[in-house]
């Protein structure tokens, strides 16, 4: 026994001096490295221990988010409604006890107004439909306040945009393909899609990469996609087209789009055929007639002059010229790679893009011609209530439904390397995502979001969210006092 106990000790101290042996060796390849090198002054006048800032600063965004940031304080969602989101997800308990942590003295807290009669539970009723693309051989009817904003396949993984499509399904809701073309994963799930046409025109791009008529036309035969939109911009990069890594460039990804595998997937910064308000019209037209279904167009409203030669021109050539459908796009939108200074500084937030295009519709005499749709941060069910007391039809959400595939906020979509697997292609991480699951989490959020809305309707004292106008809504000023949302943001007259 005595000798089998020196003899553990020895192949114990063995291994200790050839693993502090290997990392002594490791210390001085780092230190060798350090003062050598030119491109980083800390590691050149602190060899290794320098690497410690790099590695701290990294680390810095993930203790920030799950030990010191407030419920309310972390950016770009808090924490209270990315919490929401994933129990509204999972079908568990959404309530809260105690009082609320948003503070109703802070500018910019909107509040409704709760009426003295509220709306009876067997009073309330569903969302009214509505009809998009009247004038066209086969226009859109659909009921449903909420629907999933364009994501495309490439920059989701295929399990993700296969819950995402199941999901819809299951929620009856649309589902936007996002401007990658349309995959075999938005299709099989059943769901309604809007097929999105981005700058690059992936999916329905010729060989010199201008749109082509017969692959619209093979779209438009799917019958599960009943709306095409042009995207013009989006919120996160205005100015600046889609941007998709070469090592997120698959085989299949390359051959939904029409790219070259492998290669950096940059989009143009704007429709080559559109060069002033009447080309949208033309490209609408285009698109429209070639498909026989509602087409409408995705923009970030920044300058605004142009709406007002795009509304009279409509005017000019008729009612029936209009896009169907305006997609606004708030500044504070997301992408899984953008340019900072377009992220952070560029185009007009929600608050005020949304009040602006449908009083400018009202001026035109195109309100219930033109439908409004409102993207952007639109997560919780006081915000889309919100979105619709401002004026829209509709709200879609990327990210909202991200979280509800579980999304943790990793901050990695442009690496590959996303942990939850939702978007990265490394089949490793995409096996933590279960299809089936997930897409009955996105179908309950989707529930959840309905059934939320709903609820500030009825105290509001009107019988569906879809009834929500600025009247019922006040906004926190500078001065601490509210202001209503109808004064702020007049109707055309």
């Amino acid at each position: 026994m005595s000798s089998f106990i020196i003899f553990s000790i020895d192949v114990f101290a063995s291994l200790f001096i050839v693993v502090f042996g290997c990392l002594v060796l490791l210390v001085i390849y780092f230190y060798i490295s350090d003062v050598t090198q030119a491109k980083q002054a800390i590691r050149r006048n602190y060899p290794v221990i320098g690497r410690f800032r790099y590695f701290f600063e990294r680390q810095g965004e993930f203790f920030r988010q799950y030990f010191f940031a407030m419920d309310r304080e972390e950016m770009p969602f808090n924490r209270a409604d990315r919490s929401w989101v994933y129990r509204a997800a999972k079908n568990v308990d959404r309530t809260t006890a105690f009082g609320s942590t948003q503070s109703l003295e802070t500018t910019g807290t909107v509040m409704f107004m709760n009426c003295a009669f509220p709306t009876l539970d067997e009073d309330a009723l569903d969302p009214s439909a509505v009809t998009l693309g009247p004038y066209c051989p086969q226009p859109y009817v659909t009921k449903s306040l909420f629907n999933v904003s364009g994501m495309s396949f490439g920059a989701l993984s295929k399990p993700a945009v296969r819950a995402l499509s199941k999901g819809a399904k299951l929620a009856g809701c649309w589902m936007n393909t996002g401007e990658g073309g349309l995959s075999p994963y938005h299709l099989e799930g059943g769901a309604d899609l809007v097929f999105q046409i981005g700058t690059a025109k992936y999916g329905v791009r010729d060989e010199h990469g201008n749109l082509s008529t017969e692959k619209l036309k093979a779209i438009a035969a799917h019958e599960q996609v009943k709306m095409f939109e042009l995207k013009m911009s989006q919120g996160a990069k205005p100015g600046k087209g889609g941007m998709l890594p070469g090592k997120k460039v698959t085989a299949e990804i390359a051959a939904i789009r029409g790219i070259p595998e492998g290669h950096d997937s940059i989009s143009p910064n704007g429709h080559i055929e559109i060069k002033a308000p009447a080309d949208i019209l033309d490209m609408v037209e285009k698109v429209r007639d070639t498909t026989g279904k509602p087409t409408g167009f995705k923009a970030v409203i920044g300058a605004y002059a142009w709406l007002e030669t795009l509304f009279a021109e409509i005017n000019r050539r008729g009612i029936e010229s209009a896009p169907d459908f305006i997609t606004i796009d708030s500044a504070d939108g997301g992408t899984g790679a953008a340019p900072q200074p377009l992220m952070d500084s560029v185009g007009l937030p929600l608050r005020e893009s949304l009040p602006l295009v449908v009083n400018m519709l009202e001026k035109h005499g195109l309100r219930e011609r033109v439908k409004v749709i409102a993207s952007g941060k639109l997560i919780v069910p006081s915000r889309v209530a919100w979105a619709l007391a401002l004026g829209a039809d509709f709200v879609v959400s990327a990210r909202g439904h991200m979280f509800a595939l579980g999304c943790i906020q990793a901050l990695q979509c442009n690496k590959d390397t996303c942990p939850t697997g939702i978007t990265t292609h490394n089949e490793r991480l995409q096996r933590g995502l279960d299809v089936e699951d997930k897409a009955q989490r996105v179908a309950n959020y989707n529930k959840y979001i309905h059934y939320g809305a709903g609820l500030i309707a009825h105290s509001c004292g009107v019988f569906s969210a879809r009834e929500l106008s600025r009247e019922h809504v006040r906004v926190v000023q500078e001065n601490g006092l509210s202001e209503p949302l109808d004064k702020m943001y007049e109707h055309y007259q």
